[in-house]
């Protein structure tokens, strides 16, 4: 190796290390990382020698070449297959010429330039060391991880400007594909690569511009920055045009907010906010929309407000806020929501503060919510406090006690007011082997009541016109001021597990047969003078006949004397995958209920039954049954049948119906689908039918095209409104119908992950079988 001083020398027949050039200057090079996500496979722009050597010691740039001409202290030629190295920097180039002691460097001919940062082909590459400036002449260019390339007149990377491109086109498609281009007359991708900015920008779409903007910044990085996020864009009879274009903050580290205004052409100018932050104990998100005047409402405040906050305080405590409140019922059905449906009927507000322990868990909760529609005259509990504390006494043998106190407040103040302690001491026998279970439980149910606001004077327009004087069908006058309920339970369960070999799913394939029953005994209390604060009927599921309550809530216990008997079949294969189960179940009372006397007028419940096939590995069915004792009726029913391909091609046909529900009858069939048409089309679409009003509720259409660097997605739909009216009564006769836009570049959209077209819209998609 020849040091600087070398006096001038042929070189030799075989390639060697020609020259070392002491760097004296400390400035680094550039370090401007451009990594936009590789969205499909791209080819390198350059590749690396066999012959190239890599890497080199931080101070020194390393020449080889076939031949070399070195003047002392002044200039060196090289010329053939020249390669100079510097740290993690390679050029390759026929002809290279070094000044200045090593700290500057002009390469011509067949230039190829490769980096972490950059990999370049071009005319010629200029580099001076000293000022740590790099320059390149009629480049093609590809950034570090192979997702953004194009051509530039002149790239120049520096430790001030980082990466600047001038008459520059830039994509992330990869090479011989340019289905969509940015051409500038400068891109700049800063010192810190995060953030590209974008000048006299022209966005080309097959080759046909279709936008301009004089100034345009993009990520291309994962890395979170400040900048617009993609439009969304949408259209529907009610809303008019939607026009959505957010904004990002990226704060600091740990927290950030995004500001989206929103143009509904249909009802004014509206705002989406949205703050969240971060740390190692708690995240929060606060989002604010709000539209001052809705020109489809006569001018109405339309708004909503959520807040989440979730915090370990310290090793035990938690809490927990789910905050939420809307201006009124429509507002979900008019502006959709990321976090509800148009068929909910509540949003509530609920803020938490658990401890928990290996033996003992509390909760202090306050509860509310804003009830959408008709169904008013709802409870709160402003507070409950609810405890449980276990404590094992052997292995088989645990004594548990819950308890819980409640306020229950309404805003109706023609309505009762409670307080409510209740405890729940029971001691249980517990054995669990392989071939059988026994559980054996036996319990106290203690609940006492102070009933308030029962003297009042009730106004005729003070409750719903069909329970004047009433309260959920009691007269508030009946009710007592105290109340102290006692109710004891007794309970018995035994469970077998058989299992036999079976050949339909395989070899070493089993089937189970699962027995289970259930005795259960309850005492009687009068429970006629409480009120029901937070108590409705239960639905009832094969593992729910054995609940033995039929209502949520503690202000009805049903007063029980019944056998509950089940069995369920499994068909595991030799993964001891599940591939079918069947369950039957029904309950055998011995004696009438006095608290249901009305409701329960048969020796047996309806039969519950409950089927899930898993036929192959792409056909599932899954159905739930309820069968009416004595008239042999179907009570309720469901049924799924879907064919999955894989995750983007599946077809299910569903079926849903309940016979009475709020004096209503349901029965809806469906039809939910997507599949691709090529590898680039992808289609989705659903169809829900009233069988009852014979009429379609839901129609649904999406068609999206995606290749490795862009997608496009329309969607149309026609569904019913679900729209509230003055008298708060939900109307069945209005349908909203639209279509949205939408339109992303990859690799320099922050929306990478869109959702799918199939869970869209008033039903959505759910899978019929899970896989285990």
């Amino acid at each position: 190796m020849a040091g600087p001083n070398a006096p001038q020398e042929s070189a030799s027949s075989n390639r060697t290390t020609l020259a070392s050039f002491s760097v004296t200057d400390n400035q680094p090079m550039p370090n401007a990382r451009q990594q936009l996500t590789a969205q499909c496979y791209s080819p390198a722009l350059v590749t690396v020698p066999e012959y190239a050597i890599t890497s080199s010691p931080t101070d020194v740039v390393q020449v080889l070449a076939d031949a070399a001409n070195i003047v002392t202290n002044q200039t060196a030629d090289f010329s053939g297959d020249v390669q100079i190295i510097n740290q993690d920097t390679n050029i390759f180039a026929q002809q290279a010429q070094v000044n200045n002691n090593g700290l500057q460097v002009l390469a011509t001919g067949d230039v190829s330039f490769i980096s972490p940062q950059i990999k370049v082909l071009s005319e010629k590459i200029e580099l001076d060391t000293q000022n740590a400036v790099f320059a390149m002449t009629s480049a093609q260019y590809q950034l570090g991880s192979l997702a953004g390339r194009g051509d530039a007149e002149n790239i120049r990377l520096s430790a001030a400007e980082g990466i600047v491109l001038d008459d520059v086109s830039f994509t992330t498609c990869p090479l011989n594909n340019n289905d969509w281009a940015i051409k500038a007359s400068e891109i700049n991708l800063g010192q810190t690569g995060n953030l590209g900015q974008a000048y006299n920008t022209r966005f080309f779409v097959k080759g046909v511009p279709v936008m301009y903007l004089p100034y345009f910044a993009f990520p291309v990085t994962s890395a979170r920055q400040s900048g617009l996020l993609f439009p969304k864009i949408s259209s529907s009879s009610e809303n008019g045009i939607d026009i959505t274009q957010p904004y990002y903050f990226n704060l600091a580290a740990n927290y950030d907010a995004t500001v989206a205004p929103r143009l509904l052409t249909n009802r004014g100018l509206m705002l989406e906010t949205e703050l969240r932050h971060l740390n190692a104990a708690s995240s929060s998100t606060i989002k604010l929309e709000y539209l001052p005047s809705d020109d489809e409402t006569n001018g109405d405040e339309r708004y909503f407000v959520r807040l989440q906050h979730q915090a370990q305080l310290s090793e035990h405590w938690f809490v927990d806020i789910d905050f939420n409140e809307i201006s009124d019922a429509n507002y979900i059905v008019d502006f959709g929501s990321d976090f509800f449906n148009r068929a909910d009927t509540y949003v509530q507000q609920n803020l938490r503060l658990d401890y928990l322990s290996e033996s003992l868990t509390a909760s202090l909760r306050l509860a509310d919510f804003t009830v959408l529609g008709e169904q008013t005259n709802n409870y709160r509990a402003l507070p409950q406090l609810t405890v449980s504390y276990s404590h094992p006494l052997n292995h088989q043998w645990q004594f548990n006690l819950d308890s819980e106190i409640t306020y229950f407040t309404n805003t109706n103040n023609a309505l009762p007011e409670a307080s409510r302690f209740h405890v729940h001491p029971t001691i249980a026998y517990r054995e669990n082997q392989d071939a059988f279970e026994f559980n054996a439980q036996l319990g106290l149910l203690s609940t006492y009541y102070e009933q308030h606001n029962l003297n009042i004077e009730v106004a005729d327009n003070a409750l719903d016109s069909n329970m004047q004087n009433t309260f959920n069908g009691l007269r508030v006058d009946n009710l007592a001021a105290t109340k102290q309920r006692n109710i004891g339970q007794a309970k018995l369960f035994g469970a077998l597990f058989f299992e036999r070999p079976q050949t339909l799913t395989g070899p070493n394939s089993i089937v189970t047969l699962e027995p289970k029953i259930q005795y259960l005994y309850t005492s009687f209390a009068d429970q006629s003078d409480i009120g029901l604060y937070d108590s409705a009927p239960l639905l009832n599921t094969v593992s729910g006949l054995f609940r033995g309550q039929e209502f949520t809530g503690l202000d009805r216990i049903v007063d029980n004397n019944q056998l509950t008997v089940a069995v369920s079949s499994r068909f595991l294969d030799a993964n001891n995958i599940e591939r079918a189960s069947v369950s039957l179940g029904q309950i055998f009372y011995f004696a009438d209920s006095k608290v249901l006397a009305e409701e329960r007028s048969n020796a047996r419940s309806s039969v519950a039954a409950e089927f899930d096939f898993r036929i192959s590995s792409r056909w599932f069915v899954d159905s739930q049954l309820q069968l009416a004792a004595q008239t042999d009726k179907v009570e309720r029913s469901s049924l799924s049948l879907e064919y999955r391909r894989d995750a983007n091609s599946l077809v299910q046909l569903s079926q849903r119906y309940i016979r009475d529900l709020s004096n209503e009858t349901i029965n809806q069939l469906g039809v939910s689908a997507t599949w691709p048409i090529n590898k680039n089309w992808q289609w989705a679409g659903r169809w829900y039918k009233d069988q009852e009003l014979n009429r379609t509720i839901e129609s649904y259409f999406g068609l999206e095209y995606e290749s490795c660097c862009w997608a496009l997605r329309v969607v149309a739909y026609r569904q019913l409104a679900n729209r509230f009216a003055l008298d708060d009564l939900s109307s069945q006769a209005e349908f909203d119908s639209g279509a949205a836009l939408q339109f992303r570049f990859k690799g320099i959209s922050s929306q990478n992950n869109s959702t799918s077209m199939l869970r869209n819209g008033m039903f959505g998609y759910r899978q019929a079988y899970s896989i285990h």
